[in-house]
């Protein structure tokens, strides 16, 4: 895990003592901080599972709160999912993401807790936003269609942390991360996203070419959950393919779309850094950091200038990203090396892409001295070596 001692935040504002409550801890991202705030030396960290506390139940959240002396709030529980989940589960993605925020930033205030950090999506800014997206160009056009119902419930997000904080006075953050992966993610061939989807993927097809595969391929299943059943069917030969591709010689991995849309990603452990260093600053540090620079009056059809308002009053919430990116296909390619799959890479093109380009302006961010210290290739190499370990592990 990075080394955050550079970015230690201020004793005053994010204490040792301090009690602070991740929503989500069992997550990719919600155990990443954990992890990050137990190495740092937080030791009044409070988690809950979902047996424990359904955050969908206001009565239990609202219960919850009265009971748990909190000083902060991390709120990492999300539903989450790739192409194919935000396409198949629209309602839920949409429902169970508002509820979840309301319920606990309403209980947050509720019981006086005062500092409080949402995390986001870089999914919120709109499809054909000007690349790198700036945090300014959050609601200045039309959204990807396969994920708007997520995206919406995230902007939702950082517009109540937004709203609590003018009507009273509270002092919620939001940061809208780009592109995660690392340990436990989900590598559910359903729902997951692309990055932990490739590594599956090509996994399994190098199993497929091995004299156990069946054995092998069993143990993954009992370990990160069923295959589809074009999968599962394909895998029972080893001539055919990953994606029925009945031409194939050998193994063969089909992913969707053409490769061409661009992504960037971030190691989580870097993501857990990078909000430590967010909880961390003052209050006027966190405010000057949002603060936008004032752009020159526009002039109006009568011949009046008009200043940008809005420009000038900041923005809501920080981008976290590396601040570069790669195409699907290249990512591939280094996935299929880190893993070891010497088979075929086939494209269905008829699939959707999603968004042509997801790059954040990270600058804000960078204002504050922190960098994201895994690279891409060092991250994927440790995700699959966890990833190995966990499945041996059974």
């Amino acid at each position: 895990m990075p080394d955050t001692a550079n970015n230690a935040p201020p004793p005053e504002v994010l204490s040792k003592e301090c009690r602070i409550f991740i929503a989500g801890h069992r997550g990719m991202v919600g155990s990443a901080i954990h992890r990050s705030l137990t190495d740092a030396g937080y030791k009044h960290l409070i988690v809950r599972t979902h047996a424990e506390l359904d955050l969908l139940d206001q009565r239990a959240v609202h219960k919850f709160f009265a009971d748990i002396p909190i000083d902060y709030v991390i709120l990492a529980a999300a539903k989450v999912g790739g192409i194919h989940a935000n396409n198949s589960y629209p309602a839920d993605f949409i429902y169970q993401n508002l509820m979840i925020e309301a319920n606990v930033i309403e209980a947050a205030f509720r019981n006086g807790v005062d500092r409080l950090l949402f995390l986001g999506s870089s999914c919120i800014y709109p499809k054909h936003a000007p690349q790198p997206m700036r945090e300014e160009d959050l609601l200045s056009g039309h959204l990807e269609s396969t994920n708007a119902p997520y995206a919406i419930a995230k902007i939702a997000g950082i517009k109540l942390c937004e709203s609590y904080n003018r009507q009273h006075g509270t002092h919620y953050r939001a940061a809208m991360p780009t592109n995660l992966y690392g340990p436990n993610d989900s590598f559910d061939l359903e729902n997951s996203h692309v990055l932990p989807a490739l590594i599956r993927k090509y996994h399994l097809a190098k199993l497929a070419a091995g004299s156990d595969r069946k054995e092998s391929i069993e143990r993954d299943t009992l370990v990160f959950g069923p295959l589809p059943d074009d999968i599962r069917e394909a895998l029972q030969d080893p001539k055919e393919s990953l994606g029925n591709n009945a031409a194939a010689t050998g193994p063969v991995v089909r992913l969707w779309g053409s490769g061409s849309p661009q992504r960037e990603f971030l190691h989580v452990d870097d993501l857990a850094s990078a909000c430590i260093t967010i909880m961390g600053l003052s209050d006027e540090g966190y405010r000057r950091l949002c603060r936008n620079e004032p752009r020159p009056p526009e002039r109006s059809a009568d011949g009046a200038t008009e200043p940008d308002l809005s420009a000038s009053a900041g923005v809501s919430h920080i981008n976290i990203g590396v601040g570069t990116d790669l195409t699907i296909r290249e990512l591939a390619e280094i996935v299929s090396s880190v893993v070891g799959y010497e088979g075929e890479t086939v494209w269905d093109a008829s699939k959707p892409d999603g968004t042509p380009r997801k790059l954040l302006d990270v600058s804000r961010l960078k204002r504050t001295g922190w960098t994201p210290l895994i690279s891409l290739a060092e991250g994927i190499h440790a995700t699959y070596r966890w990833y190995l370990e966990k499945s041996a592990a059974g």
